[in-house]
């Protein structure tokens, strides 16, 4: 990350959790302009049913986020 990425990043966590939300979810749309909102939520729609399916047959199980989050971090 760049420090002006770093600086920025800085600031945003400064922010209310619904102003970082409102900044993240701008941040998103910025980087696939070009995609249609209906087939986005389609597309999101099919991946959270396929995720609950494999939760609900046991072929994923979940780890705490505690866990994960170090993880992420590497």
């Amino acid at each position: 990350m760049t420090p002006i990425a770093k600086q920025l990043l800085e600031k945003a966590l400064g922010l209310s959790g619904p102003e970082r939300e409102a900044l993240a979810a701008s941040l998103f749309e910025s980087l696939e302009p070009d995609h249609d909102a209906a087939t986005v939520q389609a597309e999101w729609n099919d991946e959270i049913s396929k995720r609950i399916d494999e939760l609900d047959s046991g072929q994923v199980t979940t780890i705490p986020w505690s866990v994960a989050r170090p993880m992420i971090r590497g």
